[in-house]
């Protein structure tokens, strides 16, 4: 079979994102396109009377916890078809929307999971899926939570 395009995964650990893990690595087994899992994240900083200014919180690590997601991912990625999915996986830096639209720069297809860890739970898309269905130049699949 001759490879198809490039498949970009989203991840953040969240339940939707897992489901998009699963459904991206199935379609990569079929296709026989290259699959990339790819994590963002993102140091936030407090406005403080200096300015914006990184919080100093013991043990916090954002880019720790990224890597983190992006091995579980590996293992979802595995068990989600009858043959293991070969998974490349990045770890990017900066607001996630951005950052996953120039990850997918090239790619045939965006997946995602259709909201995040801080969307209300009954909101039915999050702000990193519309900011990537209005800005990728390349197809975007949302997977809900199954």
């Amino acid at each position: 079979m001759q490879p198809h395009g490039r498949i970009v995964v989203g991840v953040d650990g969240s339940a939707p994102a897992r489901a998009a893990v699963r459904w991206a690595a199935r379609l990569a087994d079929l296709t026989g396109g290259p699959l990339e899992a790819v994590a963002v994240w993102d140091f936030p900083c407090l406005y403080g009377e200096h300015g914006l200014v990184p919080p100093t919180l013991d043990g916090f690590g954002p880019e720790r916890r990224a890597a983190a997601i992006l091995a579980e991912t590996a293992g979802l990625a595995e068990t989600a078809t009858d043959r293991a999915v070969p998974l490349r996986r990045h770890l990017k830096a900066g607001p996630p929307g951005p950052a996953l639209v120039a990850a997918a720069t090239g790619a045939a297809l965006l997946v995602l999971g259709n909201r995040g860890h801080s969307t209300p739970p009954d909101t039915p898309l999050g702000t990193v899926a519309q900011y990537c269905l209005h800005h990728a130049r390349c197809p975007v699949v949302i997977v809900r939570e199954t």
